[in-house]
């Protein structure tokens, strides 16, 4: 027994054999444990989504709790675990200072390398929450998650290396300073990207476009292909591809086709002054029932509006109930030739009365066609 006992006091590294047994055992009890957790929660957190996919309808938050703390569970690292376990069992051991050192360094740049993944897990799923909880122009995040997700890293990982520095004793008070001085002669030199990085993350943010909108840019035109962290690019309707810093699309007028719900259309016609007055007063009429009769159209008015120089002027306003431009152009041809041929029916003259013209000698391009009843020889 007595030897048994000595066995136990003898020293390895400065620590005794049953400190070592004990620091042992803590290291594999937590080791074995700690996995065993991760996976019984990663098993169970597509149940919880599920459970949690259907309270986001009724907003339950504490189902939102759950499934974020499921996901930073599961993605806790392998690495971290085991220095979990290291520090653990290594609290009651005494060790020569640049053993400690080496432990203490390793342990704590493992653990803010874990908050900084915990931190960037936390921010997707926020981004996947709001896009699948939000309806209609929230879905535009797609678009704009590389934006964000860029963003927020910088950030993150500025102030995990910060925090895990000051952790380790070193002063960071003149690294700030210097970085402060640094991070101005940078901004300087590199205004414009930062100035594009900043207009991308306020696209991301306030989602003004998406992919697939058309846009009218100024005077440049086209679908929305891409949103970068610099430009975005637009393919125009005659095949090219244009790119635009963000900053510029954001200091124009930008037209956003992509977000109209229906398309609103005006058109005018004119008939001849020799038209019946009860033809004239029942056009209008006539003309509603066409639209009301073409899918995918709305009326809205018909007024006989102007007295023109050679025709009576009608004004017709309707609404394509779908956006796309083709749909507005099938509609607007079949009203016109439902149009022409009522009113042909009706005997109404669309045609304007006949103008003879003469060709004024030595007079400029622009004005060299006049009415010649206008002329007095």
């Amino acid at each position: 027994m007595p030897s048994f006992e000595k066995f136990w006091q003898i020293e390895f590294l400065g620590n005794e054999v049953h400190e070592w047994t004990i620091a042992l055992a803590t290291f594999l009890v937590t080791l074995t444990v700690l996995p065993i957790i991760k996976r019984f929660i990663s098993a169970r957190r597509r149940r919880w989504a599920e459970r949690e996919s259907q309270a986001a309808h009724v907003g339950a938050p504490a189902h939102h709790a759950i499934g974020l703390t499921a996901l930073l569970v599961e993605r806790t690292s392998w690495l971290f675990l085991w220095a979990v376990a290291v520090y653990l069992a290594s609290r009651d051991l005494t060790f020569p200072p640049r053993v400690e050192r080496f432990l203490t360094i390793g342990i704590v740049l493992l653990f803010w390398m874990q908050v900084g993944l915990w931190a960037m897990s936390s921010v997707r799923y926020a981004i996947d929450l709001r896009r699948k909880s939000s309806a209609g122009l929230d879905e535009l995040l797609t678009s704009s998650i590389d934006v964000i997700l860029f963003v927020a890293g910088l950030v993150i990982w500025a102030m995990v290396l910060l925090l895990a520095l000051d952790n380790l004793g070193v002063e960071i008070k003149p690294l700030l300073a210097g970085l402060g001085i640094g991070g101005i002669a940078v901004a300087l030199a590199v205004q414009t990207v930062l100035s594009d990085l900043l207009a991308s993350l306020s696209i991301a943010l306030d989602k003004p476009f998406g992919i697939g909108d058309f846009l009218t840019v100024g005077e440049s035109q086209g679908t929305v292909e891409h949103i970068g962290v610099k430009s975005t690019r637009l393919r125009s309707l005659t095949g090219e591809q244009l790119i635009m810093g963000n900053t510029d699309i954001l200091k124009s007028r930008v037209r956003n086709y992509g977000r109209m719900r229906e398309r609103r259309a005006v058109f005018q016609f004119g008939v001849s002054y020799d038209t019946d007055p009860q033809a004239l007063a029942a056009i209008p009429g006539e003309v509603r029932q066409i639209i009301e009769g073409t899918a995918d159209t709305r009326f809205d008015r018909c007024h006989f509006l102007t007295y023109g120089e050679t025709m009576l002027q009608f004004e017709t306003v309707f609404y394509a109930t779908k956006p796309d431009f083709n749909t507005y152009a099938d509609a607007q041809q079949k009203i016109n030739l439902a149009i022409f041929e009522r009113l042909r029916a009706m005997n109404v003259n669309l045609n304007p009365p006949t103008r003879n013209v003469v060709q004024l000698e030595n007079a400029p391009p622009s004005r060299a066609s006049v009415d010649s009843q206008s002329l007095r020889t």
